[in-house]
């Protein structure tokens, strides 16, 4: 694989009064995924990029994660840091920030 990682975060925009997670945070996410990812040194391992609808509307904002596929929600930039830490560095999933369908 190229990536070790590769993080998903909905940055989806829908038309006026459809509900989408990626309008109400999605590109501060996305912004932020990536400077934690530089500050820590883990481009090229990871890549955090933006996405369109991810379906995950209701638990929005919210990312996926592959290669396991996991997903979190409700997120906001301050999320980022124990992401990263936890599931990107440490391998244990973020079980509070967890969507569970």
């Amino acid at each position: 694989m190229r990536f070790d990682y590769h993080i998903f975060i909905c940055a989806n925009q829908k038309a006026e009064g459809k509900v989408c997670c990626g309008q109400e945070r999605g590109m501060a996410l996305v912004d932020e995924f990536r400077r934690v990812l530089r500050d820590k040194g883990l481009q090229g391992k990871v890549r955090a990029q933006r996405a369109g609808c991810i379906d995950a509307c209701e638990f929005g904002p919210s990312v996926v994660i592959y290669p396991g596929g996991e997903y979190y929600g409700h997120l906001k930039p301050e999320n980022v840091q124990t992401i990263i830490e936890e599931h990107i560095i440490n391998g244990k999933v973020v079980e509070e920030l967890l969507i569970k369908f």
